[in-house]
């Protein structure tokens, strides 16, 4: 059987706002397509449906971002101060709380068709978990879950000693993805400090690059992503 096709595609360094906008254009392509189709022919199946997968990379210059049940105070700057320090800030749809997004950051935004996969919006999560896990492995790197916390940890059952190395956050709407993860390659985590990430106290945040004490080639790390992200969900990038 043919594998499932996900058209990928790389930003570069590309502002959130701009990234943000163009997911909310393909989630909607999606939805008109699956509109239309439940209208005419009602009768088809899921997989009849020629809604198209895609995998967004990017990276975006210094930006917060809030879910839309997150918890303004766990931004610890205010306006004057993020603007002086270069920072953006965002209210957006997602879920989860605040994160940080900037350089050197696999910044994964999958907008996907669950009805081809799987109605089941935990699984997804946990799926997403997986494609982070299965990278890190590949620099000796032993990922986890922490119960009740969405995301990538690292020793999260050592008290003291947990640090979050992938934020996840997405939207679904008539079962089409947006938004995603942010996986911490070499990224500046002195960011970090000036909010409470994704509203949890007393945890650290974590990358690649400190988990293994050395810088690691960006490029890479985005091509391992992409083979785990194929062999997690049983699809092909093209």
């Amino acid at each position: 059987m043919d594998k499932q096709q996900v058209i990928f595609t790389d930003l570069g360094i590309i502002d959130y706002k701009s990234a943000w906008d163009y997911q909310e254009n393909l989630l909607h392509k999606n939805i008109s397509v699956k509109s239309a189709a439940r209208e005419n022919t009602p009768e088809l199946q899921p997989a009849q449906l020629s809604t198209e997968h895609y995998l967004l990379f990017c990276e975006h210059p210094p930006v917060y971002t809030l879910g839309k049940s997150g918890n303004i105070d766990n931004v610890l700057l205010n306006e004057n101060q993020l603007e002086e320090n270069g920072i953006e800030f965002f209210r957006t749809n997602r879920g989860g709380d605040i994160t940080f997004h900037g350089l050197q950051q696999i910044v994964g935004y999958p907008i996907m068709d669950l009805e081809k996969f799987s109605t089941d919006i935990g699984l997804y999560l946990r799926n997403l978990e997986e494609t982070v896990i299965q990278t890190i492995a590949e620099y000796g790197i032993k990922g986890e879950r922490s119960k009740g916390e969405t995301g990538v940890w690292i020793e999260p059952g050592v008290p003291g000693k947990e640090r979050k190395i992938c934020a996840i956050g997405v939207r679904c709407s008539r079962w089409i993805t947006m938004h995603g993860f942010a996986l911490n390659v070499n990224t500046n985590l002195d960011y970090f400090n000036h909010i409470i990430p994704c509203g949890i106290q007393n945890k650290m945040v974590t990358s690649i690059q400190k988990e293994v004490g050395a810088e690691v080639n960006f490029d890479e790390a985005k091509k391992m992503y992409k083979s785990k992200f194929e062999n997690v969900f049983q699809v092909e990038l093209r």
